[in-house]
């Protein structure tokens, strides 16, 4: 992949954060068949689910919480797309989001409790930054 195949690196950040949330559910999936969830999840899930372990239930939850924030990201960055707003603030705000996510999973999956809100804090304030970026009069 190449730069100008994007458009812009916030477009590249947006492709590869969604690449990233490709890769969180096929590792919640791995664990679920793991822990023995598989007929389960095939299942009706009329019940609850047998124990998905400590890790797995870990990846689950950072899969909910990059869903949570990506929506968040996406919106801020085709609004800097929409605008052909490309300033070093967006462009900085895309690749923390990114990169912070990516430090995110393992944190959490390791169970690390403080590094893992400082990076989703970092990750958080890169959202902010595409949105100041984009903020009429910035």
């Amino acid at each position: 992949m190449q730069f100008g195949e994007f458009g812009s690196i916030e477009m590249q950040m947006l492709w590869l954060s969604a690449a990233l949330g490709i890769v969180q559910f096929v590792l919640v999936i791995v664990a679920s068949g793991l822990a023995g969830r598989t007929s389960w999840a095939i299942g009706p899930r009329d019940v609850a689910g047998p124990p998905f372990g400590k890790v797995g239930a870990r990846l689950d939850r950072a899969l909910g919480n990059f869903v949570q924030t990506f929506a968040l990201f996406a919106a801020a960055v085709l609004i800097a797309n929409t605008l052909g707003k490309h300033t070093p603030m967006s462009v900085l705000g895309a690749q923390v989001y990114f990169w912070g996510r990516v430090a995110y999973l393992p944190l959490y999956a390791a169970g690390i409790p403080v590094v893992r809100t400082l990076v989703w804090t970092a990750s958080t304030a890169g959202i902010v930054m595409v949105m100041l970026a984009v903020y009429p009069g910035m």
